[in-house]
């Protein structure tokens, strides 16, 4: 029996705010959309995100780049504008990616991606730094420079990856155009903070800090990437644009910490060892069509991991908030496997409500040695948010696993223990997410319909995945302790929330 025992005076520290530092977006030009910009909204309202970070910012769709036919460049950010105007209206900071290479400036046509971003090196070096410099002057004059330093700025994105860096010398190409681009960056103002590699699994930690060390390149923080996946076939695998590969589930159940344990060990045995460590995406999967991301585990799986992160990572960007995402073009069916937190319609998925519930805690962590739990506690509430992780040992892959109707077993009680509370009256509120709870994949596969789902169904679904409470009771509380037991199934996961009346 899972037992969770805490003392509501028995604090250790503030809940830690990597959980929902940043959330990822698909492409900077997808969120100028309205549909997007809700699905935005809701995400940074419900869940508490503070930053967001997308490719292609400087893609040619943002219309920031031209070269005209007597060789001058003329800088165009409107777009940008507009993105961030809404951004910061609505609390969202952004957490720039420097990329793609604008068209015009670029020294190849190789491309990636539906919407085809270019993924070559600069023809000049100076072209692309004047760029970055002409970008951060203009956000400075529009935003003002204490608003801008509060912008980490990541250069490109994953490197390492052909596919985004077509070069045959990858990390000696990228050291330049990261030397570039920082040193761009600092001549704008040297408090500006700029970093990477933003690389696909943990790659290249530790030689990009030497290298940037030995040629005393600017380095304020390290970006990175990992998710919970691997090739059936044992090939490199992070990367799966159109879901044609193989994909299942790492048979090392603690990938994602192990790949943020070596990031933290890496940098602690530099010789910058207080840089701190963003993980600009991750997520159970690195395909955008792996119904994995839409299955009921993909909630506990989320919160498992998080659990796992406290202490080695400042951030965790999850990729993405929302399924209009169009790397693969756009999404071909309600739910199609997509990255997102909420689908194409706004429906929520597990990991939006994992991520909602966790944004209910309050600010005081207490003292648990429970692995599967986070405890916190303010002024006149108690909330114990609590799972069971019954991890699949997957041997097909995702595609086949996660599509099917995965009905849980019956598992051991939890039972709960909170001392340390005032006697008296308090309202308990009880949350839930699992096999049939907030489970939009589930409950959509109910449903029938001719090509998409009516608006009334849509709403319905919406209505039966919010992640609103499943109870809520009075209680009365003597001896200053509470005790409560909660049967449980694979994969559930409760939220208590025992509030002072």
């Amino acid at each position: 029996m899972q037992k969770i025992i805490v003392n509501a005076k028995d604090v250790v520290s503030k809940k830690p705010d990597f959980f929902n530092y940043c959330v990822g977006s698909g492409r900077a030009y997808e969120s100028l959309g309205a549909e997007n910009q809700r699905h935005m909204k809701t995400a940074k309202d419900e869940c508490g995100f503070k930053y967001l970070r997308f490719h292609g910012l400087l893609h040619d769709d943002m219309g920031v780049c031209k070269r005209f036919g007597d060789g001058s460049i003329r800088y165009n950010f409107q777009y940008i504008d507009l993105l961030f105007d809404y951004m910061l209206d609505i609390g969202i900071r952004p957490f720039i990616e420097l990329g793609f290479m604008p068209r015009d400036i670029a020294s190849g046509k190789t491309t990636l991606f539906f919407w085809q971003g270019n993924v070559t090196m600069p023809t000049s070096l100076d072209e692309w730094a004047k760029l970055v410099r002409a970008l951060l002057t203009h956000c400075i004059e529009r935003y003002g420079i204490d608003e801008v330093l509060t912008w980490p700025i990541e250069v490109w994105n994953e490197p390492n990856l052909r596919a985004f860096f077509d070069t045959d010398h990858p990390f000696d190409d990228y050291m330049l155009l990261y030397e570039a681009s920082a040193k761009a960056v600092k001549e704008v103002d040297p408090r500006l903070q700029v970093g990477g590699p933003a690389t696909a699994g943990c790659g290249w930690i530790p030689e990009f800090i030497s290298a940037c060390v030995e040629k005393n390149l600017p380095l304020d923080f390290i970006t990175t990437h990992h998710y919970d996946a691997e090739d059936c076939k044992g090939g490199e695998g992070f990367l799966d644009v159109y879901g044609t590969g193989a994909i299942k589930l790492c048979t090392d159940a603690k990938s994602l910490y192990h790949g943020a344990k070596s990031v933290y060990d890496a940098v602690k045995a530099s010789a910058l060892p207080n840089l701190k460590i963003h993980f600009t995406e991750w997520g159970i999967t690195y395909c955008p069509r792996d119904p994995s991301n839409d299955s009921y585990f993909s909630g506990v799986h989320l919160l498992r991991s998080l659990k796992d992160f406290v202490g080695l990572v400042d951030s965790m960007s999850f990729w993405v908030f929302s399924d209009i995402f169009e790397e693969g073009g756009a999404g071909p069916e309600h739910f199609h496997g997509g990255f997102g937190l909420q689908n194409i319609q706004g429906i929520k998925k597990p990991t939006f409500i994992a991520y909602k519930y966790l944004n209910m805690l309050s600010e005081n962590m207490l003292q648990c040695e429970d692995d599967d739990c986070f405890c916190t506690a303010s002024e006149d509430s108690v909330e114990v948010l609590f799972w069971n992780y019954s991890r699949p040992q997957i041997t097909d892959s995702n595609n086949e696993y996660f599509a099917r109707n995965l009905k849980p077993l019956d598992v051991e009680d939890t039972s709960i223990c909170i001392s340390g509370i005032e006697d008296g009256e308090y309202t308990l509120t009880k949350y839930g997410l699992g096999y049939g709870i907030n489970d939009a994949y589930t409950e959509y596969k109910k449903y029938s319909f001719n090509s998409t789902l009516s608006k009334a169904q849509v709403e319905e679904i919406k209505s039966k995945t919010s992640g609103a409470p499943i109870s809520c009771e009075n209680i009365t509380v003597c001896g200053g302790v509470f005790e409560a037991t909660q049967k449980m199934r694979e994969n559930d996961v409760y939220l208590y929330v025992l509030k002072k009346a």
